[in-house]
């Protein structure tokens, strides 16, 4: 084994971790890259909590992000993202991550890849997994990001300033489609019977199904559905299916490889639940309620990019997320989304025209602070 040094920043985006880089900073062949941000979080650990490296055993603290100077007129800095999978070596770069996207400006203008002046930035990112651009805007003073603020988001202690993020043009992200089959409903096997989904991709590709038909009410925990090992494998299942209906994976056994994307949602109309931070959250405080599988976990909040979809789905006649949406929702404007964090609020902009679907935008606020810098050690 060796132990190399590289510099680094270990960052929250949203309600993710990551340990971002400068381009410059790693290997020009990436080719090399796999290794060091597989040492450097500590994978594959057979105990799930990566103690040898800087993970936090769940898919939401096991990330890396590249970020480097832009060549595209329309974005400022490329951002490549990457999911470290927790108990195998393997790196999956097929999606991208939302909440880290909202680290990712003020990440570069702190390490000088753009500069910029006044008491507002705007960072045109062009995330290179799905080849969006994301414009990120936030408050800065003398030239650099304020972390500093009162926006309190699901899932985070304390406050911090409003980062907007704006997605242009999301449909497709993964496959090229917003609805890769076609149709805003398909069918799926669940336990030897076939069962209603739908298939979106804006953002991150997602697959829908109902909670209640795969056994559940849709306002669990993330402890309780731990609790289910069986349900996670047979979610597992559907999300293979849909990923070679969607086109991501030629067959099943390419699927199980692929972990990221599609992720796997359960969808519910809206009931009083109680959220992770013991706190009743009343049916009238959102609009759709919604459990998410993610890298085979189940997310303790939502994925930045699976809730965009989510949003955008809400939007579509004839999915299963607008099928679910509580008696009197508004057709159009943001989308109050339940999970075991509480609400989050998304805007989606879709256009359905002579029977086709465009989702022009969806935006949404986060914070990010930094936590530390130096550099990182991966053993190789």
């Amino acid at each position: 084994m060796t132990e190399t040094a590289y510099p680094c920043r270990f960052m929250r985006g949203g309600t993710s971790k990551a340990l971002m880089f400068r381009l410059d900073d790693l290997p020009a062949d990436r080719a090399e890259w796999d290794p060091i941000f597989i040492g450097a979080l500590g994978s594959p650990d057979p105990y799930g909590r990566q103690m040898n490296g800087m993970g936090g055993g769940i898919s939401s603290l096991s990330k890396v992000c590249v970020v480097g100077p832009s060549a595209r007129e329309d974005a400022d800095v490329d951002y490549t993202f990457g999911q470290v999978m927790v108990d195998r070596p393997y790196v999956d770069y097929r999606g991208n991550c939302g909440n880290m996207s909202s680290a990712i400006g003020p990440f570069a203008l702190d390490y000088g890849i753009i500069a910029a002046g006044g008491n507002s930035g705007l960072v045109r990112i062009f995330n290179t997994n799905t080849g969006k651009i994301i414009h990120a805007a936030f408050p800065m003073q003398d030239g650099k990001p304020v972390y500093e603020g009162e926006l309190e988001i699901p899932g985070v202690s304390g406050t911090g300033a409003p980062i907007r993020l704006d997605f242009l043009q999301p449909g497709g992200a993964t496959t090229g489609k917003l609805l890769p089959t076609g149709s805003p409903r398909g069918t799926v096997m669940h336990e030897g019977r076939e069962i209603e989904c739908s298939m979106i991709d804006a953002a991150n590709a997602c697959v829908f199904v109902r909670a209640s038909d795969v056994g559940l009410t849709g306002t669990e925990l993330p402890g309780e559905l731990d609790a289910m090992p069986e349900l996670l494998e047979q979610l597992q299942v559907i999300r293979r299916q849909a990923s070679v209906a969607m086109g991501i994976a030629p067959d099943i056994e390419t699927a199980a490889v692929t972990m990221t994307v599609p992720y796997v949602a359960m969808v519910s109309s809206p009931t009083d639940f109680v959220t992770l931070d013991g706190q009743t959250l009343r049916a009238d405080a959102y609009d759709v309620n919604l459990r998410f599988i993610s890298s085979g976990q189940p997310h303790r909040a939502l994925p930045l990019t699976a809730s965009l979809c989510s949003a955008v789905a809400a939007r579509i006649t004839g999915s299963l997320v607008h099928a679910c949406l509580r008696e009197g929702a508004p057709d159009t404007g943001p989308v109050r989304l339940g999970m075991p964090s509480g609400v989050l609020t998304v805007a989606a902009d879709v256009v359905q025209q002579d029977g086709v679907c465009t989702a022009r935008s969806g935006s949404f606020y986060r914070t990010a602070r930094p936590l530390f810098d130096g550099q990182v050690w991966s053993q190789t």
